[in-house]
């Protein structure tokens, strides 16, 4: 299902160039109609059904005479316009794929539950990081994680949900949505899911996909379970994916253990510090308890890797029936972009595979 996008402009250079760059990059997305008379656009609007209509801020366009399926915004000159005559504005001299983004979250708003573009969600394999002693680096972890398999080519996402976390400390990408923009989605009904998925999320230069942090800690404390397991059905039916990390705050409620058996493998991160074993044992034994009885219990999912390794000091688990992948030393004076870079290049992730 293509988008049908309409575009009016009275710059004819600057309107063949918009249509040649989604013509080349976005045709499996968008079919594209383009005018440079308002007269002409507005009977296509009714006769094509276009889906969203964008016109340049020298038109003055009656809102009211549009068709209610039809989203629309203003083309204008600078990306801190974001409203103009009362209606949404998207900068026209900004990158491709951010105004790409931009029109497919006008479209999702508009187009509500309307989908169309789910496959099989097979191929998607979703890895859970966490940990029931702080202080481990398990969101480290699990960022090296996610950089590991992008440097193999493989489409990660690197999704943090933990209450007070942020992606922002180990990605980096231009774009205006953020984590916040999603859960008004999820909490209002009201948009498309997917597609505002797609509009939102940013690709690292290093080839991490990401949600930047909410705007506020407290947006995050409003996703509810269901949510969240309607978040991770999506991301996995988009067929995009091949890997999706996700990096939370640890656990044994009901709420999490369902979330824990939505994913393939849940990765417990240590120090092999003496509390921090004791820790991993408690919470292991807690959720076996919880677990009995069931066909394909979490128990059999996990994973422990450690981080912060001292041969010192540290020891590994013995009296635990859970899988160790690994472990990495403690890089001392270095920054969170240098450590999850020493990380991802080791081969213990390789293991989660299996």
């Amino acid at each position: 299902m293509k988008i049908k996008l309409a575009i009016l402009e009275k710059d004819k250079s600057y309107l063949n160039k918009i249509v040649s760059v989604f013509g080349t990059k976005y045709s499996e997305k968008f079919e594209v109609y383009s005018f440079t008379n308002p007269d002409v656009a507005l009977q296509t609007l009714n006769n094509v059904k276009i889906d969203v209509f964008i016109a340049s801020d020298s038109f003055e366009i009656d809102t009211t005479k549009l068709p209610s399926r039809c989203a629309f915004a203003y083309f204008v000159d600078s990306v801190d316009i974001d409203m103009f005559n009362n209606q949404q504005a998207i900068c026209k001299f900004q990158k491709a794929d951010l105004i790409y983004k931009q029109l497919l979250s006008i479209y999702s708003e508009k187009a509500g539950n309307i989908t169309g573009l789910k496959i099989s969600d097979e191929d998607c394999r979703v890895i859970a990081f966490g940990s029931p002693s702080g202080g481990t680096g398990s969101s480290t972890m699990a960022a090296a994680c996610a950089l590991h398999f992008a440097r193999q080519g493989k489409k990660t996402l690197y999704l943090n949900l933990e209450k007070f976390g942020s992606s922002d400390i180990f990605f980096s990408a231009e774009g205006q949505f953020d984590m916040s923009d999603i859960i008004f989605v999820l909490k209002s009904k009201k948009a498309n899911l997917s597609m505002k998925l797609e509009s939102c999320v940013k690709h690292d230069k290093r080839g991490v996909y990401f949600y930047s942090q909410t705007q506020i800690a407290l947006d995050m404390l409003e996703l509810g379970t269901d949510e969240i397991l309607r978040l991770i059905s999506e991301l996995q039916l988009t067929g995009f994916y091949d890997y999706i990390i996700i990096d939370s705050n640890f656990d044994i409620s009901k709420s999490s253990l369902d979330i824990y058996r939505k994913v393939h493998t849940l990765v417990i991160v240590g120090d092999g510090s003496e509390t921090s074993n004791m820790k991993i044992f408690r919470a292991y034994n807690a959720i076996a308890v919880k677990e009995q009885g069931e066909e394909s219990p979490i128990t059999n999912r996990m994973a422990l890797v450690y981080n912060k390794f001292s041969n010192k000091i540290s020891k590994v688990l013995d009296n635990i029936e859970i899988k160790i992948i690994g472990g990495a030393p403690r890089y001392e004076h270095a920054t969170n972009e240098q450590i999850i870079e020493q990380l991802s290049a080791l081969s213990i992730f390789e293991k989660i595979k299996i």
